[in-house]
C-alpha cells in the first residue's frame, strides 16, 4: 500500500449457492392466514371462561367440573336470580316517599338487599336443586347436586344456615327501622314459606303452571318490595295489592323459566305452562301476561293523577314489546336468556317508575 502499487484481491467466479429461488411480490389484496391452532385455542379459551362465569351465577349452561366447595355452595344459590330481588327492595324503598339519601339509609338498604338476595332467594334456589334434582339430572346435569359436586348433607345444612340467617337479619331490620309489629320479619317468615311449597311435596307449586309461576313472580316482585317499603315507611294494603297486581307481570317471567325445563317436566310429569299448551301457546300467554298487567299499573297510575310516571312507564313498554317479537316469539326454546336480556332491564326500570309514581302520591 506504501509503495504505489495496486493489490487486487483473489476473487473469482465465486457464485451464491441459491438455486430456483423465486420471490413473490405481496399485494393489498394478499391474504395473511392467521395460525389456525392460536386463533382455536383462544376461542375455547373464551369459551372456557364464559362456561366458568355461568357456573358461578348459576347460570344455563355451565361448565362442570368445579372444585372448590365454597364456589360449588355459592353456585347453588344462583347469584344471578338475587338481581331482581335487591331491585325490589329499592322499588320499595322508592314507594314509601320515606327514603332519603343518608348513611343509615344506605346502610339500611344494603342490609335489606342481602336479606332479599344472598339470603333468601339463596334459600330458595337451594331447596330448588335439592328437590328437583332428578329434573336437574335431565335438564342440567351439570348442577352441583345432580353432578356430585356437594353431598346431600352439605346441602341441607346450607338450606339451614341460610334461612335461619334470613329470618335473624329481618328481625333485626324490624328493629332498626323501629316497627311496633315485625312486619319485615313475618315477610320473611311468609316468603320462605312460599318458596318451600314452591318446591317441596305434598303441595309443590310448580308442578301447576299457573300456580308455580305466579309464586315465582311474587317472590320477585311482592315480597322484597313489600319489604323495602316496609323499612322505610309503613306498609299498607294498597302496597300489597298493587305488588301482587304487578307479580301477574312476573307470572309471565316465571313462564320463561319454564322453557329450559320442558323436556324434563315432561318426562316427569310437571305441568308447566310449556308442557299444558305448547312452547308457542305457553309463549303468547307469557308476553301478554308481562305487557297487559304493566300496563295496567300504568292506568292506575293515571288514576292516581301521577301522569308523567304513567306515560314513562307506557314507553318501557314499547321495547319489550319490540324484543318479544324479535327474539322470544320467534324461537322461545333458543332466545330465552337472549330476550330476558334484552327486556327486562325495561321491565325493572318501569317497577321503579311506579314506586317512585307510588311515593309521590303518598300512597
Amino acid at each position: 500500500m506504501g509503495n504505489g502499487k495496486t493489490t487486487k484481491l483473489p476473487i473469482t467466479n465465486y457464485q451464491l449457492p441459491i438455486t430456483n429461488l423465486q420471490v413473490q411480490p405481496m399485494s393489498d389484496s394478499t391474504p395473511i392466514t392467521p395460525d389456525s391452532n392460536t386463533s382455536t385455542d383462544q376461542a375455547n379459551g373464551t369459551v372456557d371462561r364464559s362456561a366458568k362465569t355461568r357456573q358461578l351465577l348459576g347460570m344455563k349452561g355451565a361448565a362442570p367440573g368445579e372444585s372448590s366447595i365454597w364456589k360449588i355452595r355459592l353456585q347453588l344459590m344462583k347469584p344471578i336470580t338475587w338481581i331482581p330481588l335487591m331491585w325490589g327492595v329499592i322499588c320499595g324503598a322508592a314507594s314509601s316517599g320515606e327514603f332519603t339519601w343518608t348513611i343509615e339509609n344506605v346502610l339500611k338498604a344494603a342490609v335489606c338487599m342481602v336479606l332479599s338476595g344472598p339470603l333468601m332467594a339463596g334459600y330458595v334456589q337451594i331447596l330448588n336443586d335439592y328437590y328437583d334434582r332428578e329434573i336437574d339430572a335431565i335438564n342440567e346435569p351439570y348442577r352441583p347436586i345432580p353432578s356430585g359436586a356437594i353431598s346431600i348433607p352439605q346441602v341441607i345444612t346450607q338450606i339451614w344456615v341460610l334461612l335461619i340467617a334470613g329470618i335473624a337479619v329481618a328481625f333485626a331490620l324490624d328493629k332498626w327501622a323501629g316497627n311496633e309489629f315485625p312486619t319485615i320479619t313475618t315477610i320473611a317468615i311468609i316468603g320462605s314459606f312460599v318458596g318451600y311449597i314452591y318446591s317441596a311435596p305434598p303441595l309443590k307449586l310448580k308442578q301447576n303452571g299457573w300456580l308455580g309461576s305466579y309464586a315465582l313472580g311474587a317472590s320477585y316482585i311482592t315480597f322484597p318490595w313489600c319489604t323495602g317499603h316496609a323499612l322505610f315507611g309503613e306498609l299498607n294494603w294498597k302496597i300489597v295489592v298493587l305488588t301482587l297486581i304487578y307479580s301477574l307481570a312476573g307470572l309471565g317471567i316465571g313462564i320463561i323459566n319454564d322453557f329450559k325445563s320442558v323436556e324434563g317436566d315432561r318426562k316427569l310429569g310437571l305441568k308447566s305452562l310449556p308442557v299444558m299448551f305448547g312452547v308457542t301457546t305457553a309463549a303468547w300467554i307469557c308476553v301478554i301476561m308481562i305487557d297487559v298487567f304493566q300496563a295496567a299499573i300504568a292506568a292506575y297510575l293515571v288514576y292516581i293523577h301521577e301522569n308523567l310516571y304513567a306515560a314513562i312507564l307506557a314507553l318501557l313498554i314499547i321495547p319489550q314489546i319490540t324484543f318479544q317479537d324479535m327474539y322470544f316469539l320467534r324461537d322461545p326454546l333458543t332466545n330465552d336468556v337472549k330476550y330476558q336480556a334484552s327486556a327486562q332491564p325495561f321491565l325493572v326500570l318501569g317497577m321503579l317508575v311506579a314506586g317512585l309514581a307510588i311515593g309521590h302520591a303518598g300512597i
